[in-house]
């Protein structure tokens, strides 16, 4: 490391090392939540659908402060917001491991998430600076493969946490970790140019005014619209696949997190085929049978009662999702090419917004009408929004031809 952080601070190889140590510790903390519901909610003598809102508290600040991380980062530096975010990111996940209660865990489950929404739009946004459009949806297939290990990784250890030791000593080994990745990105970044871009205080309606720029031109809301619902459905429901494992088929927290990180292998499949799929499917393609597959493997996963269906179906619902999302996070950098930290966060606050929202709502599916419903419901939802979002976007494209 000490090696790969001394070299210039323009290569893009060195960006994607860095980015991706931080990111992986933010998902990782993020998803290790999946295996962990029915235990916490035992824990605490409430229901799953109860329990899940720590995901909404999560993930509804997380979405909501990009708003304020991405003119943040287009203004004073994206790596130096970063490098102050995952510090207070590591401190709030130790504090998680001590809660007495849920209140209090829903608490810093909020304010963790309003630090961890600096780290992972603004490494996309950075990337974007980067890397040409033409090579850029590689690079970020590339930089995902951290996150899809911290899916894989969170989830195997929730399950293990959860069945042998306790659900609070995961927060415990993510913080302590976090604070060691923390530091060696400080470091790694010191040579970089993090000086404020400008010293001129900005109004509140300007710092927003980016935002309504981007709002008001319809490409931009096809893509912020379909990350939306993407996120309200897909995270929103997955969020409830442990809990259902555990309900349905009473196996084991280890099995469990095993079996959920198939969605993070799904993820390194498309990250190693990236090229591939891209050269062969193109965008269009990518979302349609990415959408497709996610809506055959929750179907399959909700009518057939064999728990062994949930090793191909985890799987091939994360190849097929960041098939779709790969393809939305590369339209987002290009959004706004002259303030890509803006546009990339106005891109994860409607993802986590939806994932915020959905988790909650469909934890209200899920506690009256139980599982089932819940998953048919978000995998044809998802299906339908990429037939969608591929018809909208090739109109978009017949309007720019013929205008020009």
């Amino acid at each position: 490391m000490a090696k790969l952080v001394a070299e210039k601070a323009d290569s893009p190889r060195i960006s994607l090392i860095l980015l991706g140590a931080i990111s992986f510790m933010v998902i990782a903390d993020m998803r290790v939540i999946d295996p962990l519901l029915r235990v916490i909610a035992n824990e605490f003598g409430t229901s799953v659908g109860y329990t899940a809102v720590i995901i909404s508290a999560y993930t509804i600040p997380y979405g909501l402060f990009q708003l304020v991380y991405g003119p943040l980062g287009d203004r004073i530096g994206k790596l130096k917001v970063m490098t102050f975010a995952i510090a207070i990111f590591a401190v709030g996940t130790v504090a998680c491991a001590f809660v007495p209660s849920l209140p209090l865990l829903i608490l810093l489950r909020f304010l963790t998430g309003i630090f961890a929404a600096g780290i992972i739009p603004l490494s996309l946004a950075y990337i974007g600076d980067n890397f040409p459009y033409a090579e850029r949806q590689t690079a970020i297939g590339r930089y995902l493969s951290s996150l899809m290990l911290g899916q894989i990784l969170s989830s195997s250890l929730g399950g293990i946490f959860g069945e042998y030791l306790s659900w609070r000593d995961i927060f415990l080994l993510f913080g302590i970790a976090s604070m060691g990745i923390a530091f060696i990105f400080w470091q790694g970044t010191k040579q970089y140019h993090l000086q404020p871009k400008s010293t001129e205080a900005e109004s509140g309606y300007a710092l927003l005014k980016p935002y309504w720029q981007l709002i008001n031109q319809s490409a931009v809301r096809l893509v912020i619209t379909t990350v939306f619902i993407e996120g309200f459905f897909l995270f929103g429901s997955y969020a409830y696949m442990g809990a259902f494992i555990r309900d349905r088929y009473h196996l084991p927290y280890i099995t469990i997190g095993v079996l959920l990180s198939g969605f993070g292998i799904g993820g390194l499949l498309y990250s190693a085929s990236v090229k591939l799929l891209v050269r062969r499917l193109g965008e269009s393609g990518l979302v349609l049978v990415g959408g497709s597959l996610v809506f055959i493997c929750y179907l399959s996963i909700s009518l057939f009662k064999s728990w062994l269906l949930f090793i191909p179906g985890t799987i091939f619902s994360g190849l097929g999702f960041y098939m779709f999302h790969s393809t939305l996070q590369t339209r987002a950098t290009e959004m706004s090419p002259e303030s890509r930290g803006t546009a990339v966060s106005l891109f994860a606050f409607n993802l986590f917004l939806g994932q915020g929202i959905g988790a909650a709502a469909i934890g209200r599916i899920v506690d009256n009408f139980g599982y089932i419903p819940a998953f048919i419901l978000s995998g044809t939802a998802i299906v339908l929004l990429a037939v969608w979002f591929v018809n909208k976007s090739r109109h978009f494209k017949n309007e720019y031809w013929r205008s020009h």
